[in-house]
This record gives structure tokens, sequence and C-alpha cells, in this order.
């Protein structure tokens, strides 16, 4: 299972909520962790994987949570500028301000009803695959200089991993 990057349509769309949870559904939650461990990555989100579906995937330090139908529910008022990257823009990163505390809720795969509080990189990976979920990258939090000086960057990687 490949993960999508930049240009993909998939990235740009709300994901469907997941109506219930059956053999499929974990199935496929099954795939998306395989694809983020193959990555290496700290979060996924199913449309990262071109499932337009709302699930996301967390693996930040030692806590490991898969959450259907996810939503965030607070956040702290005090934000930073921290380096964010993704895998669906490989090698480019950028400073992104994001609340330092946060609060999602959604239903785990036994079906019960989950609350995850967390800071730092945690909070940070909660925002950023809840953003996937509405169709936004971490681009899109920065300048539109900012924003095409990196797209340029990314392009031009992309160009000479294809060569």
């Amino acid at each position: 299972m490949d993960i999508r990057t930049y240009g993909d349509p998939t990235l740009r769309q709300q994901a469907e909520p997941v109506p219930e949870i059956d053999a499929e559904i974990r199935a496929l939650c099954e795939r998306m962790v395989e694809a983020m461990m193959r990555a290496n990555g700290v979060g996924l989100a199913a449309p990262q994987i071109g499932i337009s579906k709302r699930i996301i995937i967390l693996d930040v330090d030692g806590a490991f949570h898969i959450l259907i139908n996810p939503e965030l529910v607070e956040t702290s008022e005090e934000t930073e500028p921290v380096i964010e990257g993704c895998l669906s823009v490989p090698g480019v990163d950028a400073p992104v301000e994001r609340s330092i505390r946060a609060v999602i809720k959604g239903i785990n795969l036994q079906g019960q009803e989950v609350r995850i509080e967390g800071e730092g990189l945690l909070a940070r990976a909660m925002q950023h695959e809840i953003d996937h979920l509405n169709g936004k990258l971490f681009l899109d939090h920065l300048g539109t200089a900012r924003r095409q000086s990196l797209l340029k960057e990314y392009q031009r990687l992309a160009k000479e991993t294809d060569e």
C-alpha cells in the first residue's frame, strides 16, 4: 500500500465518516499500520493511502492509537512553531504554528469511544492527522511565499527521484 503524495486529489477531499467497524475497516487499519511503520511515520490518515475515510493512526512516544471518526474537541490557546514534515510531502519541512495541547475523541476498533489528551509531539500529530481528514496539508498553514518555495523544492526532489 503506497502513501499518496502531493498532487493526489484524495489528499484534498473531506474524508467520509465510517458508518460501522467491520472486517473491511479492521483490515484497512492493519494495512495503514504497516504502511506507517514502513515509512517510519508517527501518524497516518486514511486519505494518505488513497482511502477517503475518517481513520487515523498515531504512534508517538510509545503510545499507539487507531481512531475511527476522530474529532478535535479542544486545543490550547498557547501555540508554538515547530518543524513539521509529512509522509505525503516527502523531503521538505517547515515550522508550523500549532496548539501545544490538544484533545481528540473517536472510536477505537472495539467500538468504544476514546478520548486522547496530548501535549508536544502527540498534540501536533493529532492536529496534523485531523487536518488530513479535512483535506488540509501542513503546507496550508504556511504563508504563500514559504509554501511556494517548499513546493518548488519538493518538485525538484521528486524529479531527481524519478531520474
